[in-house]
């Protein structure tokens, strides 16, 4: 099933993001964790399926993405619906572990809404960058957003494609969730020397 890149599949995004992934989120940066998380969506409604965030703090492993795999597959829904039927939704642009766990899933796409650069520059988080470049010699954007497993698009992609008037209450409450990753990263890195995460 194809996934329209239109303002109402934004809104979901952006709307699981503020509602289902922030309070994961809030309460894992109180215990350690980082700022990243992401959900599950069905394509055919655009209905929330799961939700999760980071929990490095128990395992290195589980990033914002794989800890929603974990999830996901602990539950039921995993036994009734494809992947292939689903949008894997990623607060940060996923790295390169998180981009393999996603291809061995089964999904055919995924959507972020903090860049790699975002992660980098806005978050003191460079790791994703530094992995792609010392370990498989790519630039920030370097690999294949189009491919033979999915499509990688950032939710601002599908936005800069809309009409101004489609596109204004998006971005405002797109700001609103940047103010609110902002304040999480603050309490991320002020707490961070004290948590057992291997690249905090």
């Amino acid at each position: 099933m194809a996934i329209e890149e239109n303002a109402a599949l934004a809104r979901a995004l952006l709307d699981a993001i503020e509602t289902d992934v922030l309070p994961l989120t809030e309460r894992g940066v109180a215990e350690g964790n980082k700022v990243f998380g992401g959900a599950l969506l069905r394509k055919s409604d655009l209905s929330l399926i799961v939700a999760e965030t980071n929990r490095e703090t128990e395992n290195p492993l589980w990033h914002g993405e794989v800890n929603l795999l974990k999830t996901f597959y602990e539950g039921p829904v995993s036994k009734l619906e494809p992947t292939k039927d689903m949008i894997f939704l990623s607060t940060h642009e996923p790295c390169s572990m998180c981009m393999s766990a996603i291809t061995w899933a089964g999904f055919d796409n995924f959507f972020y809404f903090f860049s790699h650069e975002d992660s980098r520059d806005s978050f003191a988080i460079p790791h994703d960058l530094k992995i792609l470049k010392e370990v498989f010699g790519l630039e920030p954007g370097g690999y294949r957003h189009d491919n033979a497993f999915w499509r990688g698009r950032g939710i601002f992609d599908i936005i800069a494609g809309l009409d101004p008037a489609e596109a204004e209450p998006l971005l405002a409450q797109s700001e609103r969730i940047r103010c609110r990753y902002a304040a999480l990263s603050e309490t991320y890195q002020q707490g961070k020397v004290a948590n057992a995460i291997p690249l905090a």
